[in-house]
């Protein structure tokens, strides 16, 4: 039925939690799922190397690398481990040819620049969650990624990040949940899920 949510993909930000979120994706033929390290996790391992990632990357449900980027906002990682950690993201994309799902909060400088050296561009992507400038979306458009918005657009003191979305080629532009934080208006404040996204 038009205007239906017919599928879903389950974002991995952690390898310890992986397993589930593979499995929901094999259990489910409306989810996939992507593989990758939040660059803010809790989880107190090691930065995963390229092999690791691309252990998990051989399912047919995995569609994508990520969630990986650049967090400077939260500064619960050091910035250098962060780059690292991306890097390897980067490379473990372009070595199994799977697009790349991409945080940035006040690090657009850096994440532009770790893109465009480790020619991101091989595999494209999506800049989830967006509430950078124009400048970095632009940047962004021109390595082959999308700019993903969440419900923060829709919320009433999101003036500039609107001004930014009238700008996105229609080609370009997707919207998302983010489930479950950041639900959109009308639905803000309660837990968000999958279907508010036609908001």
């Amino acid at each position: 039925i038009q205007g239906q949510l017919r599928h879903m993909l389950c974002v991995s930000v952690d390898l310890e939690s992986f397993p589930i979120v593979l499995a929901t994706a094999e259990k489910y033929p409306n989810v996939s799922a992507s593989v990758g390290v939040h660059p803010n996790t809790e989880s107190k391992v090691e930065d995963p190397s390229v092999e690791q990632i691309l252990m998990h990357c051989d399912s047919d449900v995995v569609v994508a690398v990520g969630e990986t980027g650049l967090d400077y906002y939260r500064n619960d990682e050091a910035p250098e481990s962060q780059k690292s950690r991306l890097r390897n993201h980067i490379n473990a994309a372009k070595e199994c040819n799977k697009p790349l799902i991409i945080h940035c909060r006040d690090a657009a400088r850096d994440m532009i620049e770790i893109l465009r050296n480790e020619q991101a561009e091989q595999v494209g992507g999506v800049m989830h969650c967006f509430v950078e400038d124009w400048e970095t979306a632009k940047a962004a458009i021109d390595l082959g990624f999308y700019i993903s918005f969440s419900g923060i657009v829709t919320f009433k003191n999101a003036t500039e990040l609107k001004e930014v979305a009238k700008k996105i080629p229609a080609n370009r532009l997707l919207v998302e949940t983010d489930s479950p934080w950041l639900a959109p208006v009308p639905e803000r404040g309660k837990e968000n899920e999958p279907a508010y996204v036609r908001h």
